[in-house]
């Protein structure tokens, strides 16, 4: 994909959304001089195979897991946080592959997931109005001060710091052996033991292990391959200075690549037509995603995926819904309408977790497992009605125990949320109630036949 109309910093002449006013702008070029600089995170090789996998995906014959922080935090870079985050996600991805009879691509939100979107640029804090906290790559979430929340642009050097070493992290995990289905025991944590759904796994994963032995034994396995696992990073292309420095030109095909993370998405609150990020967006060789709420017009969304994906390339497109439980009846089939009627070529992915989310006292976000899943269920029974595949779900997660989102097996409340709650903006699935999810998609599947 070439457009010699297009190159990497042709959005500078757009109105940008979401984009943090620096104090000092001579300081952010410098910064993002130094990225431009610097290797890139993943290669166009990389790209191009996930791209080809989402394409199967939405033939029906893979299933995407995505999933991760809503915003990474600077703190969690370190070796357990990393790992935590990992096992859940092969976890569930054995889950999956065994219920679906099907490969699963992985696609985590993480290493570059550091900014967020803010639906007010301020806030107050006892009494008195502040910047908003748009994630750690621009701004401190503590203090909450105007000083702290003053945007610097050495948070984004450090933000390319941390994407890389998790990156590397992730890598020296697979290749030494981490995947390895031989040990599928050694992700497990504790709390998922006390729910109600661990019996049920422990007999999965003794299948799973019964399977391999017995092909081992007749030579039709070969045991170097079952720990190796490809694994794909994903962030929100938001800070479009950021976007522009790890976007490089392919020799071998004149491609321009976002070598930042192998998919970036648009996000509900930046995908307007005749703006910076999708000017941006449309010129990057990238499997993309837009996410599209129950505001998204028809018309609107047609004239985008004709900006971005003009010769209807598969994988290279991916819509993710986030209509929020009892909007998807009402906002999926007019989209799904509109998409088959203009022989759009897309992968759909639901999201459930965005247009499910609530305030409770002393302003706490928070999320009920019920309404994640009836999303879920609902998202699919519409896609399976109108002959349309759902071919995978982006869920915002963590390895760790936190109380964030009440319900589940767990059975969270709200008087549970101040417990353990530690993320900086939205609120996210614990490990019980991730690995609770896809038991429930599985099982979905197969009561469908």
């Amino acid at each position: 994909m070439h457009d010699t109309d297009w190159n990497p910093t042709s959005w500078r002449a757009y109105p940008a959304l979401q984009q943090p006013e620096y104090p000092d702008s001579h300081h952010l070029e410098a910064v993002l001089k130094t990225i431009r600089s610097y290797p890139p995170l993943v290669s166009p090789g990389e790209v191009d195979k996930l791209k080809q996998h989402i394409a199967e995906a939405g033939a029906g014959k893979r299933f995407i897991l995505q999933g991760g922080d809503c915003a990474e935090r600077f703190i969690d870079c370190n070796a357990r946080s990393i790992t935590n985050k990992i096992k859940i996600l092969l976890q569930m991805s054995v889950i999956l592959t065994h219920g679906l009879r099907m490969p699963v691509v992985r696609i985590g939100r993480i290493a570059g997931q550091y900014a967020k979107p803010r639906s007010s640029p301020v806030e107050l804090r006892d009494g008195r109005e502040i910047p908003s906290y748009r994630g750690d790559s621009v701004n401190a979430f503590a203090p909450a001060t105007p000083e702290a929340r003053t945007p610097d642009p050495n948070r984004l050097l450090k933000s390319f710091y941390l994407s890389a070493v998790t990156l590397n992290h992730i890598r020296a995990m697979i290749d030494g052996g981490f995947a390895d289905l031989h040990n599928p025991y050694t992700w497990n944590l504790h709390s998922v033991e006390q729910t109600k759904k661990w019996a049920e796994y422990e007999q999965i994963v003794e299948r799973i292990l019964d399977a391999i032995s017995f092909m081992e034994v007749f030579g039709g396995v070969d045991s170097e391959k079952l720990g190796k696992i490809e694994f794909y990073t994903s962030h929100e292309g938001l800070l479009l200075g950021y976007e522009e420095a790890l976007t490089r030109k392919d020799p071998a095909t004149g491609s321009f690549y976002n070598l930042g993370a192998h998919m970036v998405w648009l996000g509900d609150r930046t995908r307007e037509l005749n703006m910076a990020h999708v000017e941006y967006f449309r010129g990057i060789a990238n499997p993309i995603a837009v996410k599209i709420g129950p505001e998204c017009q028809k018309s609107e969304l047609h004239d985008l995926l004709r900006i971005l994906n003009p010769e209807e390339e598969p994988g290279r497109i991916t819509l993710i819904t986030r209509f929020g439980a009892e909007h998807v009846e009402r906002c999926l089939p007019p989209i799904i309408d509109m998409v088959r009627k203009n022989g759009h070529v897309l992968t759909w992915l639901c999201d459930p977790m965005h247009g499910n989310t609530t305030t409770v006292s002393s302003s706490i976000k928070t999320r009920n497992f019920e309404h994640i899943l009836q999303e879920l269920h609902s998202t699919f029974s519409v896609h399976r009605t109108m002959g349309t595949i759902m071919a995978g779900a982006h869920f915002e997660l963590t390895g760790e125990d936190v109380t964030e989102c009440v319900g589940g097996a767990i059975e969270l409340t709200h008087d549970d949320l101040g417990r353990n709650y530690e993320s900086y903006c939205d609120p996210r699935l614990n490990y019980a109630q991730s690995l609770e999810m896809v038991f429930s998609i599985t099982q979905m599947f197969r009561n469908a036949g």
